[in-house]
């Protein structure tokens, strides 16, 4: 069988995502987490008297806490499957992908397995990160003094 008719066959068979009903679950998903993070950024503010940036630093660490929860103990890449970029787009799947690696490597022992493996598959959003900010930075003192 040739590379070209292996391909078409691969085409042909592969099944095609229905990226409208992955739309509405992603839209769906993740407007339900920013509705009840703002519910509870709501009560934080005005029944506890937090500071809203306070509120807003612990909503972030629930999230982190929650996804970090539900990758060790749950099957969140079950709903990341299901669900799609509504659940992972906030901070939830930075936390699932760290949290992930250190699972998957916890058996090699604290230096060859979570020491080298830790940031595995969150490395290349943390190098960009910085990078990215350091050249906004730059351009920032460029044009603006």
């Amino acid at each position: 069988m040739e590379k070209k008719e292996y391909q078409r066959i691969v085409k042909e068979t592969t099944p095609k995502p229905n990226k409208k009903s992955h739309l509405l679950t992603s839209f769906l998903c993740g407007g339900i987490i920013g509705s009840i993070c703002e519910t509870i950024k709501l009560l934080l503010v005005n029944y506890f008297k937090f500071k809203e940036i306070d509120s807003v630093s612990f909503i972030i660490f629930l999230l982190i806490i929650t996804a970090c929860f539900c990758t060790a103990f749950l099957d969140f890449d079950k709903w990341v499957i299901k669900y799609r970029a509504g659940l992972i787009v906030p901070i939830t799947g930075f936390a699932h992908s760290i949290q992930s690696s250190a699972m998957d490597y916890k058996k090699d022992g604290l230096i060859t397995g979570l020491g080298s493996n830790f940031f595995k598959l969150a490395g290349s959003v943390i190098l960009y990160g910085i990078v990215s900010a350091f050249i906004f930075c730059i351009l920032k003192v460029i044009f603006y003094g």
